[in-house]
């Protein structure tokens, strides 16, 4: 288990493990130049191994991110029963997904680190063996460029993310409610009340979901509404406008506290948004800081979840050999 130091001329650094692909901070600039580390975690390894059970900070998460409804899918003809371990669903590729797993090092440079993982036929039940390539870039322009790839030798499902925990105020021990939030999305996906959609579309007009034009994550997120108790929050995920355009943002976000603005670019077609509705103090992060309720949000770029389970064309996580999985997300940094 290492860490690797990624970095650019203007002092952006991402350091990262090839333990699950974790960033494990993420340092950008603020509006008066002083770098500021916008992400959650650990300040020692230790940690993440203690607490992986908790917790996915700055994870690369496989074989399938979020929830697969009652730990099942069909592949080629076949159902295959998955690990349960969020309730009755399976989440984030079962309890010993890819987040869980050492990565080998393919390539480390300067900006940029390639990682490689081979995942068994089997492995939390999921059928075929995989070959995952991970690839982070840190640019001159300040952006981190993620790309996922993959090649299976049997039908397959999968779906991955990072599960970066930002804070662009810098400090773990304040929310995120300040946040200035925009998501160009005119849909999200319903969910039930164990977090999973229940296989329809939505419009965010009239609702606390519609984020199109940027507002403060807090505004809305203790209104009287179903779908936020559902989520005790925000655990929604949005259906992006963007059609895998990855030159066009699919949001926003941004810290009137340090200035720092983060800008979302993916070739996924929906974005699960969480605003760290279960983090309750117990974790002891960075400096010793308690991560209290939404000391954090995720903006995890993906399939939307149990794709393979619903009838969503846009949204096609099979895999099959010969073809090539890919999927590129970028977090994009300015000050404002």
């Amino acid at each position: 288990m290492e860490v690797f130091t990624l970095t650019n001329k203007n002092g952006m650094t991402a350091r990262i493990t090839n333990y699950g692909g974790r960033i494990v901070s993420l340092l950008v600039p603020d509006r008066n130049g002083k770098l500021q580390d916008v992400v959650l975690g650990f300040d020692k390894m230790e940690d993440y191994l203690r607490e992986n059970h908790l917790t996915d900070f700055g994870a690369a998460i496989g074989r399938y991110a979020n929830r697969l409804g009652d730990g099942k899918i069909t592949v080629a003809g076949k159902t295959y029963q998955l690990p349960q371990n969020n309730g009755r669903h399976c989440l984030h590729g079962g309890p010993t997904g890819w987040q869980y797993q050492l990565f080998e090092v393919e390539r480390h440079t300067a900006n940029t680190l390639i990682l490689t993982l081979v995942s068994p036929d089997g492995d939390n039940n999921f059928p075929g063996e995989v070959r995952v390539r991970l690839t982070y870039t840190v640019t001159e322009d300040n952006q981190l460029d993620i790309r996922y790839s993959a090649t299976t030798d049997a039908p397959t499902v999968i779906n991955m993310t990072n599960h970066s925990y930002f804070n662009l105020n810098g400090d773990g021990s304040t929310t995120i409610l300040n946040h200035l939030l925009m998501i160009d999305a005119d849909q999200y996906t319903p969910i039930d009340d164990s977090y999973l959609p229940i296989g329809n579309k939505a419009s965010v007009s009239g609702t606390p979901f519609d984020f199109r034009k940027a507002k403060a994550v807090g505004k809305e997120i203790g209104a009287d509404d179903e779908q936020l108790r559902n989520g005790n929050g925000y655990d929604h995920n949005w259906v992006l406008n963007t059609h895998g355009d990855v030159n066009r943002p699919c949001a926003r976000l941004e810290s009137p506290t340090t200035g720092i603005a983060m800008e979302v670019f993916t070739t996924e077609p929906g974005m699960q948004v969480y605003t760290g509705n279960f983090l309750d103090g117990s974790l002891r992060g960075k400096k010793g800081i308690a991560y209290q309720q939404r000391s954090a949000i995720c903006l995890e770029t993906q399939k939307y979840p149990n794709s393979p389970n619903n009838n969503w064309p846009e949204s096609n996580a099979f895999l099959t050999p010969g073809e090539d999985y890919f999927s590129r997300t970028i977090f994009g940094f300015s000050t404002c």
